[in-house]
């Protein structure tokens, strides 16, 4: 395992490094506590990439992106897969944006090889949505707060309880949920409000997929998938699985494994 850190962003690559490269962005939360089952279903297919974000206050989702570009020059990564989970499919698009063609020198320290938006989307559907988020997060008392995570991870346990790895990574998901955490995740929130990738994907000409759970009450995949088959021209289709949530790498980590190399393979490099 390579591993870079620096102040704001952690980032640790799994695998051997002539296998293709995907590149996990975390959702919401902001880390990698949560996607240790499909890394381990992933493992000997393909380098895995993951990362925690900063608890940051400040950052654009362009600031996310360049951060990342240049951690994963740190750890001389030159190209590969994006797998841009909720939050994570902005950034996503933010590090293809750097990618269309522009006047002058266009030379790259990172190229992108396709996309995979797992409950991810381009503008989200409803424009009220990630506000109305960011304010039930605001007006929730931590102790609530604390509640509800203990509900999920006595879930998380019975559920993955024959995947030690899992709960492990559960614990640090808990140990990480502090009120700094809380409001890094609002600040997120607020900067899908300033970023609009539509542009971008219309422009896109590379290898974009989705994947979905049936049961996602925070992004309506049906009008993602919509919008992306009449107006990105790289988007080459997805797969629903019936019981995953918005979660769906966590909640189907062995059958999302088996359609994200399906798809790399169908592209390589």
């Amino acid at each position: 395992m390579l591993c870079v850190v620096n102040e704001t962003l952690q980032l640790r690559a799994f695998g051997d490094p002539a296998l293709p490269t995907l590149i996990y962005l975390p959702g919401l939360h902001g880390d990698w506590t949560l996607v240790t089952s499909l890394r381990a279903a992933l493992n000997g297919l393909v380098r895995f990439v993951e990362m925690t974000y900063p608890r940051e206050l400040n950052w654009s989702i362009p600031d996310y992106a360049t951060a990342i570009r240049n951690s994963l020059s740190g750890l001389g990564i030159t190209h590969g897969w994006l797998l841009g989970e909720s939050f994570g499919s902005q950034i996503a698009w933010a590090l293809l944006e750097t990618e269309l063609p522009k006047t002058g020198n266009n030379q790259k320290s990172f190229s992108v090889d396709g996309v995979i938006l797992a409950g991810g989307f381009v503008k989200h559907p409803f424009k009220r949505g990630p506000g109305m988020l960011s304010w039930i997060g605001r007006m929730t008392p931590m102790a609530i707060y604390r509640l509800g995570l203990k509900i999920y991870a006595h879930c998380a346990k019975f559920r993955h309880r024959r995947a030690p790895e899992v709960l492990d990574g559960m614990k640090e998901f808990l140990s990480r949920r502090t009120e700094l955490d809380r409001q890094a995740m609002r600040h997120r929130l607020a900067a899908l409000d300033q970023y609009d990738p539509r542009a971008v994907a219309r422009r896109t000409n590379i290898p974009v997929y989705y994947l979905a759970g049936l049961v996602d009450p925070l992004v309506p995949h049906v009008l993602v998938r919509s919008w992306l088959r009449k107006n990105c021209p790289g988007y080459r289709g997805g797969r629903m699985f019936w019981l995953a949530d918005h979660n769906v790498l966590a909640t189907s980590p062995r059958r999302a494994a088996e359609v994200i190399v399906q798809w790399i393979r169908n592209h390589p490099s």
